[in-house]
């Protein structure tokens, strides 16, 4: 029996679940209020805090560190690399203790394993980081050479769903071409080709759908003109794309059940909005399925929207489902994600990655195309 210690910060939180095998044993969301958090100057500084948090979880539940055969962390902003299972090092300490690519709370998870791993010597590993990169080359190029395209998406739902959609097929995700939209805060839509994922819209910085909070791709010229109008700052401008866009700006609410009430209750600009949502979804599944040449085995709906089997999936899979069968998988289940990634590791069904190398391959490839 191999028994797993899953760490998982978030902004004001921190997740931590114990597995044993495939069977998650305990888990508990431990809360920080904003006064424990604002004495901290920058994420990093959290460190030995929130491991404090995860110890005493830890003996709380009564274990011993020493009987875990493994730690994994939420991957966070390290540098861009394929997906897979990494062992943490010492270059990705060094990246995310000095936020080289952002500052985020998920930058803990690996860190925090690492402290707890190396005391009792076992390996600490994290799991397909929000920066994961497989994109084609070709996908890369935007339009003008000051712009590239970038691969920031929800790569570890995506790709544990992929794992579990093929399994429930009896086929392998390395196989297998499918189109899979994560739908939450932020959306993100990608063409896993094969095990890869060879396209997908950047679900942080304004690329794809609109979402409940994020405006999506804009018109251009109309952004530039509302960029040099005088009526937004920088920081304003940059929260209307990332926090106030979407279903906030049209519909004052980023609550997808909020807007789900009102269009029961007869709101027809709520359900216009919200359709129109579904629509844009719609056109980007149908972009990474031409980007598959139309050969797609399955189209998956996950993330906390395909919770909702009365609109939002529905009006989806009427558009969709002529290119291939539509699956869904609410949710998404990070903790286990992590857990089952690291478990076929310790199985021997799969080779941990070696982040530093996989690094400096990926810089090589990045100088050769620049």
């Amino acid at each position: 029996m191999f028994r797993i210690l899953v760490i998982n910060p978030g902004s004001t939180s921190t997740k931590v679940a114990v597995f044993e095998d495939d069977e998650m044993v305990r888990i508990q969301k431990i809360p920080h209020h904003l006064d424990e958090l604002k004495r901290f100057k920058h994420v990093v500084d959290q460190l030995e805090f929130r491991e404090n948090v995860v110890r005493e979880f830890v003996e709380s539940s009564g274990y011993k560190l020493s009987s875990f055969s493994a730690f994994v962390g939420r991957g966070g902003l390290v540098d861009p690399i394929p997906g897979g299972v990494y062992l943490v090092d010492d270059l990705m300490i060094e990246t995310l203790k000095t936020a080289k690519n952002g500052e985020h709370a998920s930058n803990l998870g690996a860190l925090i394993a690492y402290n707890l791993a190396f005391e009792v010597g076992a390996p600490a590993y994290i799991v397909d980081p929000v920066v994961v990169d497989e994109m084609e080359e070709i996908a890369r190029i935007s339009g003008h050479p000051d712009f590239r395209r970038k691969s920031i998406f929800h790569a570890l739902n995506q790709k544990a769903v992929a794992r579990e959609v093929a399994k429930s097929m009896g086929k392998n995700y390395e196989d297998m071409n499918m189109v899979i939209a994560h739908m939450g805060g932020g959306i993100s839509i990608a063409a896993h080709r094969k095990g890869r994922v060879v396209d997908v819209n950047n679900a942080l910085d304004g690329d794809g759908p609109f979402t409940p909070e994020r405006s999506g791709t804009l018109p251009l010229t109309q952004l530039i003109d509302l960029c040099y109008s005088g009526k937004y700052s920088y920081e304003e401008m940059k929260k209307l794309i990332v926090g106030k866009g979407g279903l906030a700006a049209y519909l004052g609410t980023n609550s997808a059940l909020e807007v789900q009430r009102r269009i029961a209750e007869g709101d027809e600009y709520a359900e216009r909005v919200y359709r129109a949502m579904a629509y844009q979804i719609v056109k980007w599944i149908g972009r990474m399925a031409a980007v598959l040449k139309g050969e797609v085995d399955v189209i998956v709906l996950t993330g906390g929207l395909a919770y909702d089997d009365k609109y939002l999936v529905p009006w989806i899979r009427e558009k969709v489902s002529f290119i291939a069968p539509v699956k869904v998988y609410p949710g998404g289940d990070e903790e286990r994600a992590l857990a089952l990634s690291v478990l076929r590791v310790l199985r021997g069904e799969e080779e941990p990655k070696n982040y530093t190398e996989m690094v400096k391959i990926t810089a090589q490839k990045a100088a050769v195309r620049s």
